[in-house]
């Protein structure tokens, strides 16, 4: 996803649901979520995905609320220059009070708050940091301040490629998670209609070797490339079959919970590459599909584009690029 800076070995325990944390004995029933207890679909299922859209960690939008989320991914936390420092967005201390004060603004409905690490911008801490101590202090701390014990980890470009960063965070993440049991570790990865490429499974697998207790995969349904010229709601369902057979692989475990552990995020509107366009009727055919394959989540990039564009705006970083009223894409997601 675009950052923010802007004009089967090994295994110890079961892929988990949503938002929950591994269980006990490895092969017993994974835990309850803790996002609140769906709500029954009109097609009469007892499960509905939570909406969980992509929010700027440092600046409100008036479509953040839109589709009542239950969970907002805070976009992102990375390092601060060269150093292991956390930052929101290279521009603001994880520390910083407007940032705290925005958090428990999102906070006020009952929703929680999933701290974001990586992103296409900037430089991810594992890169930076010299150990995983070091790491896991620096991951900590940006959950601390934001009251979270949720973490995603998005990543993707050289931060993907770098095998000696994806084996450090997956130490980091095994160490913060032996200090706070209830962290909930997602990893949002990109993702082509043929599935999860080798460096996206080979973190998996980084993760697995390391004993890290994976809630959800997390996969960015969007800039396929420009032989992708087709409907971009197919395109996300196919990406998503072919990525849920591949959790089976990794984690070994089954059908039904490969489904729960999977979360789909699209880019809404105009995405980077020409051509791919994800309309709204894209997004209800999305939702659909993730109601009837009961996936861990459903999200977007971003709340904040979720606006027909105005003037000189630009749609790829301020709104949709297509005609819309404000808000639509989270309705629509959110079912």
């Amino acid at each position: 996803m675009r950052g923010l800076l802007r004009p089967a070995a090994g295994l110890t325990c079961l892929i988990a649901l949503a938002t929950a944390g591994c269980s006990a004995e490895a092969g017993s029933a994974p835990e309850a979520t803790r996002t609140p207890t769906p709500q029954a679909s009109s097609a009469g299922t007892s499960y509905v995905p939570s909406y969980a859209p992509y929010v700027s960690a440092t600046e409100a939008s008036d479509n953040d609320t839109a589709g009542s989320p239950s969970v907002y991914n805070l976009a992102f936390v990375i390092a601060d220059g060269s150093d292991c420092t956390p930052s929101w967005n290279g521009t603001n201390a994880v520390g910083d009070s407007s940032v705290a004060s925005r958090i428990s603004a999102l906070k006020e409905d009952g929703a929680e708050v999933r701290v974001s690490f990586g992103g296409a911008s900037g430089k991810e801490l594992a890169e930076t940091c010299s150990s995983a101590a070091k790491l896991a202090a620096a991951y900590g701390s940006a959950l601390d301040a934001a009251g979270s014990s949720l973490a995603d980890f998005d990543i993707e470009g050289d931060a993907l490629t770098d095998s000696d960063s994806v084996d450090l965070r997956s130490q980091a993440i095994a160490l913060l998670q032996k200090e706070r049991s209830d962290l909930a570790v997602s990893f949002t990865l990109p993702v082509m209609p043929s599935g999860l490429d080798a460096d996206s499974v080979a973190l998996l697998e980084s993760a697995n070797d390391n004993s890290v207790q994976v809630s959800t995969v997390n996969i960015m349904t969007m800039n396929y490339g420009e032989s992708y010229g087709g409907d971009m709601g197919d395109y996300a369902i196919t990406s998503a079959t072919a990525a849920q057979a591949q959790l089976k692989e990794v984690f070994g475990t089954s059908d039904s919970t490969a489904w729960r552990a999977l979360a789909l995020t699209s880019m809404i509107g105009t995405n980077d590459v020409d051509g791919e366009t994800f309309t709204l009727s894209d997004a209800a055919q999305v939702r659909a599909f993730a109601v009837s394959k009961e996936v861990g989540w459903v999200s977007m990039w971003a709340a904040f584009r979720d606006q027909q564009c105005q003037g000189d705006d630009d749609a790829l970083t301020n709104c949709s690029g297509v005609s819309q009223a404000a808000g639509a894409f989270g309705e629509a997601l959110s079912g």
